[in-house]
């Protein structure tokens, strides 16, 4: 490739149901972030150059929270604004409008950050492993579009993602014969039970099981700059047809892009899958559990054992 991948990272969001701004808050045993273990683990699997992609609300304590270790892990650091007003011409924000745009929004807030070479997509507040960054930086340098978009996604084991204290959202993945995805299927509510792991659309009345090693999506991507074309043509069609029924909250979803690009065969999506454990804090209860992983980790010499960076 000419250009090396870089490291796009959705950090705009506030944690509504933890609470408080996740992406900064301290988890590991010398006070790091989530998201630095993601920028020491992209950094060692080859990434150079990172863009956030955050508000300019959280500008000032982010910058010193995150984007001064990003610089010391030695990357070159980018930002990119997701404010409401960026819109397409002629379409302005609606009144009483407070809720962002979506994740593909998102990426093209950052159109310019990114410019024209391949990237990784990695929500600030999950943590993701080393081999996750490890499969989508090796295959973002090897592969370029062709007759259709190339894009990747890392895919996880269902068992290694769900978590003790509720329900979760996954987005289920059916892939076929060559791993090539071929849709993702949102399940809103998945628990861990006594015999396995289930999903319930009704409430609760009724469930149905899910097996353990389920490919499901958490949000890893790989693109090249084609995907920032394809969600750029969609954008002004999909706010036409949904601001007039759903003006304050309908969002633009960087799934569905793929999705509409996979619907229409204009791209293949590679899952590569990762055996790593996921962690997140969907729940404030969620957190105690991943202090202790990463404690062990650090013991167990995945980690410096003082400081990242």
């Amino acid at each position: 490739m000419a250009e090396k991948p870089i490291l796009v990272v959705m950090a705009a969001g506030m944690g509504s149901r933890y609470g408080g701004l996740k992406q900064i808050d301290p988890v590991g045993p010398a006070g790091e972030a989530i998201l630095d273990y993601s920028l020491y683990d992209a950094r060692r699997a080859g990434f150079e150059t990172v863009v956030f992609i955050i508000k300019h609300e959280i500008e000032e304590v982010f910058k010193e929270a995150v984007g001064a270790r990003a610089l010391r892990a030695g990357f070159e650091v980018r930002y990119a604004y997701q404010q409401l007003e960026k819109l397409p011409e002629g379409i302005a924000v609606p009144e009483g409008r407070e809720k962002p745009w979506g994740t593909a929004h998102a990426i093209l807030v950052a159109e310019e950050a990114i410019g024209s070479a391949p990237f990784a997509v990695i929500n600030a507040d999950d943590y993701y492993g080393p081999e996750g960054f490890r499969l989508i930086y090796d295959f973002l340098s090897t592969h370029s579009d062709g007759a259709r978009y190339n894009w990747a996604m890392v895919g996880f084991l269902l068992r290694n993602t769900v978590s003790a204290n509720g329900g979760v959202s996954r987005g289920v993945c059916e892939v076929d014969g060559a791993g090539k995805l071929l849709r993702v299927t949102e399940r809103t509510r998945i628990e861990p039970y006594a015999e396995g792991i289930h999903y319930t659309e009704d409430g609760g009345r009724t469930w149905t099981d899910l097996p353990g090693d389920t490919v499901v999506s958490m949000n890893l991507w790989g693109f090249t700059p084609g995907y920032i074309a394809r969600a750029k043509a969609g954008f002004a069609e999909f706010l036409r047809r949904n601001l007039p029924v759903n003006p304050l909250k309908c969002e633009y979803y960087l799934p569905s892009v793929v999705t509409a690009a996979l619907e229409a065969e204009a791209a293949d999506v590679q899952v590569l899958t990762s055996r790593d454990k996921w962690y997140g804090i969907t729940y404030r209860e969620d957190k105690p559990d991943l202090v202790a992983a990463l404690r062990k980790m650090s013991a167990d010499g995945l980690y410096p054992a003082d400081r990242l960076f």
